[in-house]
């Protein structure tokens, strides 16, 4: 117990990880609270399940752009200035959200702050900087501590989305008018902005060492596709996008379902996910010793198996305590499996092709999330509240099963050595792989 509290000490005691974790989670807050307030304040001005969803296409087509902008200018420009810059831009959305209920300007600033991009009691991710924060956080520590770092962070995005989920249940109203909207829901979008505010000044403070470039070599070109790492890319595109599609079909609309199916407000709704953060706050100390038990593929495909089918009984469940409860055993299972994903994404990667990696692999997800959304508000509307959620996690289960025949003998490097002498269950049916080729 002593060695394994002292691995997890030994993270804050790494300047720039400490550092990303205290952005993640004051970014997180500042996601949690504007994935509860703005569908609500959507909602409460009149947007129907479909103008909801096509918002949501704006979203999810503009993180995509900005997402692969990202992660594919990273070795010219650097990772640290999307640090700063991103959690800016958001502080202008939410302070637009704050102030206006003009049609254009939430369609904008929705788009530019990522808002309903992964919502729920999930709400905390941090949005399309991920690419260049992986890079950063990947660079800071060895391959034996890539799972642990990652999960460290990661319990930055729970305790974000706690604090977040608890200020949307004390800053929210139990009913409101459509004429009061804007000014009801105005403090929790301040209080948003002023999160992400913390986010890009606390990332003012990251070390990025410089790239040495030889003299005789050109500089790096701003968008390079990984060719290295092309076998990976082909393997997670296919995986990615039945995800993605998944995850569009439920994951932008649980706290619009949650009001809708159950009738319940901002305050109920943010003490539900105040409950959910609570108790899955443990998961990202749990993640590591799981991908150790098991291996970090098949950890990762059970427990996505686990999230698509534990969506069914959820769209069913006839009370809101029931399927809160529901709800929350499956968050535990999607935080667990979340970092040992990005982390095992990274691991595979040429080490030179890491943040290309990092925002290609999601291209195609982000792209499926953001057709979903139109069609599951058109389902909202005209057939049901629970078929886009069973739909959805009948996806997913087959996105897992994709994902176990891909990379169930592709093991990271930390792995390998285990799977060559089986201490690994079920992780000794493949030969050692390089970082290369498949």
């Amino acid at each position: 117990m002593a060695t394994k509290t002292r691995q997890w000490s030994e993270l804050l005691h790494n300047r720039d990880v400490a550092i990303i974790f205290i952005a993640r989670l004051a970014m997180s807050t500042s996601r949690a609270i504007a994935g509860i307030a703005v569908p609500l304040y959507l909602v409460a001005l009149g947007f129907s399940g479909l103008k909801l969803g096509v918002l949501y296409l704006a979203v999810a087509l503009f993180a995509a752009i900005l997402s692969q902008v990202i992660g594919l200018s990273t070795n010219r420009v650097g990772a640290k200035v999307w640090m700063i810059v991103v959690p800016a831009i958001t502080v202008l959305a939410a302070v637009a959200y704050a102030e206006s209920h003009t049609t254009w300007i939430l369609f904008a600033f929705a788009a530019a702050g990522s808002f309903g991009r992964g919502a729920g009691a999930g709400a905390g991710m941090v949005g399309p900087y991920q690419p260049a924060e992986s890079k950063l956080l990947i660079r800071a520590v060895t391959p034996t501590e890539r799972n642990r770092a990652f999960s460290f962070v990661s319990i930055a995005s729970t305790a974000g989305a706690l604090v977040g989920t608890a200020l949307a249940a004390l800053l929210g109203h139990a009913h409101v008018v459509d004429s009061a909207a804007t000014a009801l829901f105005r403090p929790s979008m301040l209080v948003a902005a002023a999160f992400a505010a913390i986010a890009a000044i606390v990332a003012l403070w990251i070390h990025e060492p410089a790239t040495p470039v030889a003299t005789d070599q050109p500089r790096p070109k701003l968008f390079t596709f990984p060719r290295r790492s092309a076998w990976l890319l082909w393997r997670l595109w296919a995986t990615n996008t039945l995800n993605g599609l998944a995850v569009g079909m439920f994951g932008t609309f649980v706290t619009y379902w949650l009001h809708r199916r159950y009738g319940a407000s901002q305050v109920t709704i943010g003490e539900l996910y105040l409950v959910i953060n609570i108790i899955t706050l443990a998961s990202g100390l749990v993640a590591p010793r799981i991908a150790a038990r098991f291996g970090t593929v098949r950890a990762t495909a059970i427990l996505r198996v686990a999230q698509g089918l534990l969506l069914v009984p959820m769209a069913l469940a006839p009370t809101l305590v029931i399927a809160g409860a529901i709800y929350l055993v499956r968050m535990f299972a999607q935080r667990i499996a979340l970092p040992l994903r990005q982390s095992y994404a990274l691991a595979m990667a040429d080490p030179e092709e890491q943040s290309q990696v990092a925002a290609l692999s999601n291209l195609p997800s982000q792209l499926a999330m953001a057709a979903a959304p139109t069609l599951t508000g058109y389902l909202f509307d005209e057939v049901s509240l629970s078929l886009p959620f069973v739909i959805g996690g009948l996806i997913q289960t087959l996105s897992a099963l994709v994902f176990w025949a891909f990379f169930r003998n592709l093991h990271p490097p930390e792995e390998r050595h285990a799977a060559r002498t089986s201490s690994l269950p079920g992780m000794h049916d493949g030969p050692p792989m390089t970082s290369t080729a498949p």
